[in-house]
């Protein structure tokens, strides 16, 4: 029988079947840091041969996922902005997490948990609880469900942090919205104030990028000056990341798993000769 016409606002199922191969969603996932990689390393990165990898590359561009950066003989690709990173978080965070089986697999999930990019945003514990120091000592306010707003106070707070609010506003891109962490399962500060605000740490070195790729680390200073300055008090490192990729442990827990192989806090990672 016919099916029956249903009216529609967007064409999903095109972008949806770009995300939905294999490949692609492993470069995809790989360009969410917001830097650029070269073809060949995101062929590496999705486990494809050169001409493969060049195949996938022209339907994201061609889909509007990704962009082309020519520089000489060599051709970087990097999200086609921050509206395609939102879709792939939101996709993650109803995702299923694949599980970690081995030590190195189960040192970068920690190090993801704890801190790391949402495209060119602050996410992990670190992000959240930022986010909700902000909401809490009164800096932002949340006038509408998922859009935030600087309250005065919160202006001159950040100006004296080295953030130009009016500024960071003129950029073309949603300016303070609530953005769902994948593995948290809560909100941290995404849009322009959120990259505006990650770009701040790093420049102080309160952030540095870790070892595995989106990682993030945050230094002994930037736990003292994220507690000082933003009352941020949650931040010490103490998630269990076991070999059946469940996540236990930590401030934001809720559900503790039973005890498995994993690392349970600085002092366990240190003596496997990781890093956090």
């Amino acid at each position: 029988m016919p099916a029956e016409y249903i009216a529609r606002d967007a064409e999903i199922a095109p972008v949806a079947a770009l995300i939905a191969d294999p490949t692609r969603a492993a470069m995809l996932t790989a360009l969410l840091d917001g830097r650029a990689l070269a073809a060949g390393e995101l062929a590496r990165l999705a486990g494809v041969t050169a001409q493969t990898a060049s195949t996938h590359l022209a339907r994201l561009r061609d889909g509007g996922l990704v962009t082309m950066i020519s520089q000489g003989r060599h051709r970087y690709y990097r999200l086609g902005g921050p509206d395609v990173a939102h879709v792939l978080e939101v996709l993650a965070a109803i995702s299923g997490r694949p599980a970690v089986r081995s030590l190195r697999e189960s040192r970068q999930a920690r190090m993801l948990r704890e801190a790391r990019t949402c495209y060119d945003h602050l996410a992990g514990r670190v992000g959240v609880e930022l986010y909700d120091a902000l909401l809490r000592e009164g800096r932002l306010i949340e006038p509408a469900e998922g859009a935030l707003e600087v309250t005065a106070r919160g202006r001159d707070h950040l100006a004296g942090f080295g953030i130009d609010v009016d500024a960071v506003r003129l950029r073309r891109r949603r300016f303070a919205p609530a953005c769902l962490d994948w593995l948290e399962r809560r909100p941290h500060l995404g849009g322009a104030l959120g990259a505006a605000l990650l770009d701040r740490l790093l420049d102080l070195s309160w952030l540095e990028r870790g070892a595995a790729r989106r990682a993030l680390r945050l230094t002994p200073e930037g736990r003292q000056g994220l507690e000082e300055t933003f009352g941020c008090k949650e931040l010490t490192c103490n998630t269990l990341v076991t070999m059946d990729g469940r996540v236990a442990g930590g401030p934001s827990s809720t559900d503790r798993a039973p005890e498995a192989p994993g690392e349970w806090d600085d002092a366990r990672q240190r003596g496997h000769g990781g890093r956090a």
